[in-house]
This record gives C-alpha cells, sequence and structure tokens, in this order.
C-alpha cells in the first residue's frame, strides 16, 4: 500500500510553551499569563501559545493516517531543542521530508521511522517534533494499510506480546494543585498529581516546608474523599531541581534527610521525586542523581528518585539506566523524536531494571497523545502520562478511552 500524497496542517496544542528558565529567575504568574521578560532565546514572552503541525499522509485506497509534530512545554531548556512554531517549520516538513515519503510502500514501520531519524537538512538533523509527528503518521499509515492496531504492528516488529491490560496513568495538575488533585482521586488515577514544583519561595518552600504540607495534604485528601479503601495511588511529584537550589545540588546527605521527612508525610502511599536537583549539564546532573540514589539506597528511605532534566534523546536515557542515575527515568516521548526511540527507551530501561515512565508533556495534541498509548500498550512502561493539557479531566480522558478501546480490541481479537 503505497502513500500517494502527503499534507500537513498547523494546529494548537494542549497547553503552553513557557520559558522555564524566566520562570526559575522569578517571573511571576499573572492569570494564565506570566509577568516579565522572556530569556530563551526565540521566546517572545515568558508564556505563549503551544503549537503543533499534523502530518497527514494519505494511501492508494483513500485511508488518512496521521500524526502531530509537538514539542515540550519547556522547549530550549534542558539541553532540548529549540522553540517549535509552525510558521518555521511546515516548510522544512513540505520541502524535504514529503518528497522523501511520497510514493513509499507503507508496508513496516520500523524501516522507515529508522530512515527519518538518519534525514539531515542543511547538515542538520530534523527538530525533534518533526520526526515526532511524521513517524507518528508513519505507523499509522502502516496499521491502516495491514488492518491492524497501531500497538499491534509495534509488537510485531519488536517481539513484543501484548496484554489486555491497563498500564498505570499518571496525571498532572499545574498549578491548580490543590482542585485538581480532587479530580484525580474521584477518577482513581493510578498516580498523581505531578504539582509542578517549580519556584523555591512559593512552592518548595526556603526550607522545603511548603511541599511538606502539600504531601501531607495529599495524603489526608486521598484518605477522605477516596471511595474506596483499596485505592492507594503512588504519589510521584516533581520539583524541577527546587530541591537542590534550597540543600545544594551535591548536599546529598542534606537532601536525602529532607526526602525522608517527605516519605514520613506521604506514608502509607509511595512517593516518587522528579527532578531533585538541575545542575545544568548532561554528566553532571547524571552524576549527582546516581550518588542521590546511592544514598537514598543505603539509608533505606522509601522515595524513588527519578531523572528528568539533561535526560532528553535515546542515548540521554541509556546513559542514565546504565549509571542508574535514579530508580526511575522519564522517556519524555516528544524529545526523543522519531516514536521507534520510545519504544526502544522503555524496553532498554527495563532491561537493566530501571523504572520506564513513557511521559511526555502538556504541551501535546490528543493525537500524539492516542499514539503514545499504543505505544506503551506494546511495550508496558510502569506508567504512561496523561495527556494532553494540564485540567486532568481532558488529558485523562485521551489516555484512559484509547487504553479502553485497544483492550477490548485485543480481548476481541483472542
Amino acid at each position: 500500500m503505497k502513500i500517494i500524497k502527503a499534507v500537513c496542517a498547523p494546529g494548537r496544542t494542549g497547553f503552553f510553551f513557557d520559558d522555564q528558565r524566566a520562570i526559575k529567575q522569578g517571573a511571576k504568574a499573572d492569570g494564565a499569563s506570566y509577568s516579565g521578560a522572556p530569556v530563551t532565546p526565540g521566546f517572545q514572552a515568558v508564556r505563549q501559545a503551544g503549537e503543533s503541525v499534523s502530518v497527514m499522509l494519505i494511501l492508494e485506497d483513500g485511508q488518512i493516517a496521521y500524526g502531530d509534530c509537538a514539542a515540550v512545554q519547556y522547549s530550549g531548556a534542558g539541553g532540548r531543542d529549540p522553540l517549535f512554531l509552525a510558521k518555521d517549520f511546515m516548510p522544512v516538513i513540505e520541502n524535504h521530508i514529503f518528497p522523501w515519503l511520497v510514493g513509499r510502500d507503507a508496508e513496516g514501520f520500523r524501516g522507515l521511522a529508522e530512515e527519518l531519524e538518519e534525514l539531515a537538512v542543511d547538515g542538520r538533523r530534523l527538530h525533534t517534533a518533526i520526526r515526532y509527528g511524521v513517524s507518528q503518521a508513519i505507523l499509522d499509515a502502516v496499521a491502516k494499510a495491514k488492518r491492524r492496531l497501531m500497538c499491534e504492528v509495534i509488537a510485531e516488529e519488536y517481539g513484543l506480546a501484548l496484554k489486555a491490560e491497563e498500564v498505570p496513568i499518571f496525571t498532572q495538575s499545574g498549578d491548580t494543585r490543590y482542585d485538581n488533585v480532587d479530580k484525580m482521586i474521584i477518577k482513581e488515577a493510578a498516580v498523581l498529581p505531578h504539582g509542578l514544583i517549580n519556584n523555591v519561595k512559593t512552592k518548595l518552600g526556603e526550607r522545603g516546608e511548603l511541599l511538606w504540607e502539600y504531601v501531607s495534604w495529599l495524603r489526608q485528601r486521598i484518605q477522605k474523599i477516596r471511595l474506596r479503601d483499596a485505592y492507594a495511588p503512588i504519589l510521584h511529584v516533581d520539583v524541577y531541581g527546587t530541591i537542590g537550589q534550597v540543600f545544594g545540588n551535591n548536599n546529598y546527605n542534606a537532601m536525602a534527610n529532607y526526602l525522608s521527612t517527605l516519605a514520613e508525610a506521604a506514608k502509607p502511599f509511595r512517593l516518587r521525586i522528579e527532578g531533585p536537583m538541575d545542575v545544568e549539564d548532561r554528566e553532571k546532573q547524571m552524576q549527582a542523581l546516581a550518588a542521590l540514589t546511592n544514598v537514598v539506597e543505603d539509608r533505606k528511605i522509601p522515595v524513588e528518585i527519578v531523572a528528568d532534566e539533561w535526560c532528553n534523546t535515546l542515548e540521554d536515557i541509556k546513559y542514565f539506566a546504565d549509571n542508574r542515575a535514579g530508580h526511575m527515568v522519564q522517556i519524555k516521548t516528544p524529545d526523543l523524536g522519531g516514536i521507534g526511540n520510545i519504544v526502544e527507551a522503555v524496553l532498554y530501561c527495563k532491561e537493566k531494571g530501571i523504572g520506564a515512565y513513557q511521559g511526555g508533556t502538556c504541551n501535546e495534541t490528543d493525537r500524539s497523545a492516542q499514539v503514545c498509548v499504543h505505544l506503551a500498550m506494546a511495550s508496558r512502561p510502569d506508567q504512561i502520562l496523561a495527556k494532553p493539557g494540564m485540567g486532568v479531566d481532558e488529558g485523562f480522558m485521551v489516555v484512559y478511552n484509547e487504553m479502553q478501546r485497544i483492550i477490548r480490541l485485543l480481548q476481541l481479537r483472542k
């Protein structure tokens, strides 16, 4: 089945592009916006509308396969590719990707996806967002050509066994970290709340007291409003390096002491802390996370450390996993480029005994989230992010509903 035409369209994402460095340096929330000047190149404001590009591939029989190019909320930070704006990158897709792709057979995913990874324009590798969206469309095209589910194509090509079972879903609160938690508990999200703890003064506390209070409140709130005593979600909080800012990026015992207090506040629920420090360098970040992980394990503190910043590409993930820099690694899906890398990353983490968190960003689209569910159902990470958006309801609905469709169809196949 050949791809005979291709077209792309500009789109919006489920959230915003935010200048992370400006926020860390004190840019203040002003309604849904932020005051202050941007710091990261490419930004016109600290917060601006998230953009996407939808790639549509038309097959010989008239079926249309599609995927969405999107980049993370904090584009340009932590070693990532620059801001992804539709007006800048649609011409790249139309002038360089489509001539390569139109006329090709949609007979297999991995071969085309690997070719896409190697394409270059003016000697430079394609933006991760382009590789992300185009590879989604390729997978959908192959699935449609073969009359299979996308997860079935992945399972077949990677030699995986499909299970008609849920993958735990992780919900993110955004700044509405109290009201949104109620939504998560009512809907019985398996992992919550993310929390967006990205500022010392207003969210972590100068001694870490604000986060301790929040974790304590989480425990109490779950116990108060859950409908079933058996519902016991994992608490997963992203702190964006603020613990290191307060206690010292290399003061592992001080950070571990604080993590111990958080673990006590969370009991009886399991606790994960993502991004405890950010040292603004890939190798140093790996070393710092590995050292903190060792201290936490030596002291038997019941907290799982999650790697995020400076762990962006498939190569980064392997590097962090090889050195046990954390108990779990976030596989931030748009940062890996082609979606085949997401599958490879999950499988590599599992092989190394490291937790695999198939994440992503609030700044994606419904389509990229749906495709990610198929990847997760085939590769079986420890958790998958509910996305896009920060409102909980919408992202949870998109991911949960796609997962349930797949489960029922797999059961029907059997």
